[in-house]
């Protein structure tokens, strides 16, 4: 599965630079295959390790404020792995024809 999501605290004041960065860092340290963007950091892999990865990184955010928000998006397709890259690879496959 694929999971899209966007963890930040609440009330911490303008910049969440620091919070981010711990939740990224989270993800980093997770082994599991991902992609942080402006947005959003997704994440491949199955149920169980990508809720658990999506926890630690809010519970992460969470010390940096008593309130955290979290935006999350998941393509659930059993039994297809390396889609984090090869979705993009036959949208751009598709683009050039």
């Amino acid at each position: 599965m694929l999971v899209a999501f966007s963890v930040s605290p609440l009330g911490a004041g303008e910049s969440v630079t620091e919070a981010v960065a711990d939740a990224v860092r989270v993800v980093r340290e997770s082994g599991l295959p991902h992609r942080t963007d402006a947005m959003f950091t997704t994440i491949e892999g199955e149920w169980d390790e990508c809720m658990d990865v999506v926890r630690r990184a809010s519970e992460a955010v969470g010390r940096h404020a008593g309130r955290v928000s979290l935006v999350l998006k998941a393509d659930i397709r059993p039994g297809h792995t390396g889609e984090l890259t090869g979705k993009v690879e036959r949208l751009e496959e598709h683009l050039s024809a």
